[in-house]
């Protein structure tokens, strides 16, 4: 089944992020929908609405791959699906 989800990258700003976290998700599958990024002095934000096949890549085991790849960046990289993620963030 095909959903949608929020994956956010906060971390000190360096080169390979985007690519690292790009990666990931395209072995898995994952197609990025919207991307936005910022640098805040030496911070880095990244948001992304991706959308993904969960019978071919749960939530859960993307999650367990990113963490991967965000040790080897030294960020922190977060997926939620997108109801969750609207019902957290709402005003």
């Amino acid at each position: 089944m095909k959903r949608r989800a929020i994956v956010t990258v906060l971390g000190m700003d360096r080169v390979g992020i985007v690519a690292g976290v790009s990666r990931v998700l395209a072995e898995n599958s994952v197609n990025i929908e919207d991307i936005s990024q910022t640098i805040m002095q030496d911070f880095f934000t990244m948001i992304m609405l991706v959308t993904l096949d969960e019978d071919i890549t749960p939530i859960a085991g993307l999650q367990d791959k990113l963490n991967e790849v965000a040790d080897e960046l030294g960020v922190k990289i977060t997926v939620q699906h997108e109801d969750i993620f609207r019902y957290m963030h709402r005003l």
